[in-house]
Formats: C-alpha cells, sequence, structure tokens
C-alpha cells in the first residue's frame, strides 16, 4: 500500500513538472484574408507564407505555443485589445497613432510603400502622377492614410477594399488606375500578373509609414513583448531569419 502512494505521489508531481514545463500559448491574430506572400491559406485551409515561418521561428525560440487566429484586418486591434488574441502578426506597421492603443515588439521587417500600375500606364508615384487618377488601397492600413494625406487632394478617387486582393484584382481589371501598398505584397502580385508594373516607391513620412513591421501587442504585456524581443533577436543573430527569408526573397528585408 505504502509503495503505491509513494509511486501515486511521484506521478503526480511528474504530472506537476510537465505542465510547469509546458509552453505558453499565445494566439495570434492574423488577417483573415490572404497578404501573399506574408500569410495565405493553402488548399488544405493552413496557413502558409513568411510571417508564419517567421511565427513558428519566434515561437519556437522563445518556447511559446502559438496558435494562428485568422482576424478580419480592420477588427484586428479590436481583438487585441478585448483579448481575443494575445498578438498580431500581420506586417503591421509600428506607428505613433497605433502606438496610443497598443505596444509593438521590436521590428522584425521594414520595406518601402510602392504604387503599382498598368504596364505603360506613365504613372509616377507621387501628386503629380496621381492628379485625377482613382487609387485603390485597402482599408485600416497605413497606406490608406498615407493615400488620403498626400493625394486626397488630387486623386480623382481614393477607393478603399477590404483586402488587397480586391484593389490588385480592379487594378488588373483597368477599375482604378493604380494600387499602393508594401513592396513586397506588390512585388508577388506584379510577377503572378503580367498585367501590371511597379511605378516606384512613394516619399517616406515616417510619420504615417511608421519605422518598420513589429508584433502587436497589448499595452502592459511587456514579459510577453521581451520574449518576442529577444526571439527576434536570436533568429538574427543565428541565422533562423535569413534561412527561411532566402525561399521568398533575394535579399535581406530586415531594412534600416
Amino acid at each position: 500500500m505504502k509503495t503505491k502512494l509513494v509511486t501515486a505521489i511521484a506521478a503526480f508531481g511528474l504530472t506537476l513538472a510537465a505542465h510547469a514545463a509546458s509552453a505558453e500559448t499565445v494566439r495570434v491574430g492574423v488577417a483573415a484574408e490572404p497578404y501573399p506572400p506574408f500569410t495565405e491559406p493553402d488548399a488544405a485551409g493552413n496557413w502558409t507564407g513568411w510571417e508564419i515561418e517567421f511565427m513558428n521561428a519566434v515561437c519556437a525560440e522563445a518556447k511559446l505555443d502559438c496558435v494562428v487566429t485568422p482576424v478580419a484586418w480592420d477588427g484586428i486591434i479590436p481583438a487585441l485589445t478585448s483579448n481575443k488574441i494575445d498578438a498580431i502578426v500581420g506586417s503591421m506597421s509600428i506607428t505613433e497613432e497605433r502606438m496610443k492603443t497598443i505596444d509593438f515588439s521590436d521590428k522584425y521587417y521594414n520595406t518601402p510603400a510602392v504604387v503599382a500600375m498598368a504596364k505603360g500606364g506613365g504613372i509616377t508615384p507621387d501628386a503629380e502622377g496621381l492628379k485625377d487618377k482613382i487609387l485603390g488601397v485597402q482599408v485600416s492600413t497605413i497606406h490608406q492614410k498615407y493615400a488620403i494625406e498626400h493625394f486626397g487632394d488630387v486623386a480623382a478617387e481614393i477607393k478603399e477594399y477590404q483586402t488587397q486582393d480586391e484593389a490588385n484584382q480592379d487594378l488588373a481589371a483597368g477599375r482604378v488606375d493604380a494600387v499602393m501598398a508594401d513592396s513586397l505584397a506588390l512585388d508577388a502580385f506584379v510577377k503572378s500578373d503580367t498585367c501590371c508594373e511597379i511605378a516606384g516607391a512613394v516619399e517616406d513620412d515616417p510619420a504615417i509609414l511608421g519605422a518598420g513591421v513589429g508584433v502587436g501587442l497589448r499595452k502592459g504585456d511587456d514579459e510577453l513583448r521581451e520574449k518576442f524581443n529577444t526571439a527576434i533577436a536570436a533568429i538574427r543573430e543565428n541565422g533562423t531569419y535569413a534561412e527561411f527569408s532566402k525561399k521568398y526573397f533575394d535579399f535581406d528585408i530586415y531594412g534600416k
């Protein structure tokens, strides 16, 4: 009887130890809308893309059990602040306006915003080039805000879309003259569709475009932020970041 009791106590202790050692579960919000090459579901509904690989690498390094949680982009910050998700990995730029509501990790990539047009469209990525043009942008993005601020007075229309894919398809169909988005997202689009080309990068406006992309986190969640920061630095240092990135890009997207 005594032996059975000792065995039971030992087993209980092992269960407690295993529970204590288990990884912290983190619900990571990604935009429910496809955003290649960063995030998109495959035929089986599994999420793939550069940011999914980034998330997996960071979470493995930080010993976090990260669960992909798709959320409509225009509701992703409210989902974070209302505790429906714990972090955002969705190409979200670090801006002063967003930092009034949420915190961010250190940046994990930084690329310019560009304008794409139909091939031979003769558009330049500035107010003069977009005068009397219809410019498509995704709602609730820095690109929408930039377009309104810099081109709103000269463009014929700033046309808003729920997803970047919808904006791109309207460009391909000739329903808009140009679209504005992150350079990597539009580079993937123009490579996959012969209709269009990049007109060039817009003039930088750090107040709107921010200082790179970071993991969005709730205000005061300092412990989780530090885990992400430490892991981001580690995968940059140990070569993991470069290893999975080279499958998608032929240059270091970490930026300045």
